[in-house]
């Protein structure tokens, strides 16, 4: 006579998979880089092109309704510039000051408004039409904020990195070209002539 052995369902232990997930979840969230708001917001033109910025040694130039705001991605780059327009402009800031701003990722404001701007947390400070834009003077290209700008991060890079500090230009799609062309003539003037436009990607037909 045969016997029959009664079959149980045999249960998996998923405790250690469970642990592993919320390890991994938990690494991924405490080192992902929370993306910052833009202070201003533009359409890019669209391009097949797919060339990735650099994530360091850059300095892009927002242009978009009637306003150019200036960012560059490295922090000490950043306060040294600071340091730099401070000289030049005879408006100190504090050492606090100069941490918070090498933190902005990027501003649109006459440097004598800058205070304000660096005092203000980031959602404040993102505010649409708060900021006004850097000053450029479009007929001396050499004394406005934003070309003084631009030296002085070039001087901060190539003293910390010994290395020219790359470009790039952010200008919206419904811009009229003539204010993209004077952000490009004040880079031409202090002999950049090479930069990227940043573009936002299509498909190709």
């Amino acid at each position: 006579m045969a016997v029959k052995v009664q079959k149980k369902a045999s249960a998996i232990d998923m405790t250690a998979m469970c642990d592993v997930a919320f390890l991994l979840l938990t690494f991924f969230i405490l080192t992902a880089t929370a993306r910052q708001p833009e202070p201003l917001t533009v359409d890019t033109p669209t391009s097949t092109v797919q060339t990735k910025l650099p994530e360091s040694g850059l300095a892009t130039l927002t242009v978009g309704k009637g306003k150019v705001f200036f960012g560059m991605t490295d922090r000490e780059v950043r306060k040294r510039t600071l340091e730099l327009m401070s000289e030049e402009y005879k408006i100190p800031f504090t050492d606090e000051e100069k941490a918070r701003f090498s933190l902005i990722d990027g501003f649109g404001v006459p440097i004598g408004s800058l205070k304000q701007i660096i005092a203000m947390n980031s959602g404040e400070r993102n505010q649409e039409g708060l900021q006004p834009g850097i000053p450029m003077d479009t007929v001396n290209l050499d004394k406005g904020e934003l070309s003084r700008w631009i030296f002085n991060a070039r001087t901060a890079y190539a003293e910390q990195k010994n290395m020219p500090l790359k470009f790039a230009i952010k200008g919206d799609a419904k811009l009229e070209y003539p204010q993209v062309k004077k952000v490009m003539d004040i880079l031409q003037k202090q002999e950049v002539n090479s930069f990227n436009l940043v573009t936002g990607l299509r498909g190709r037909d």
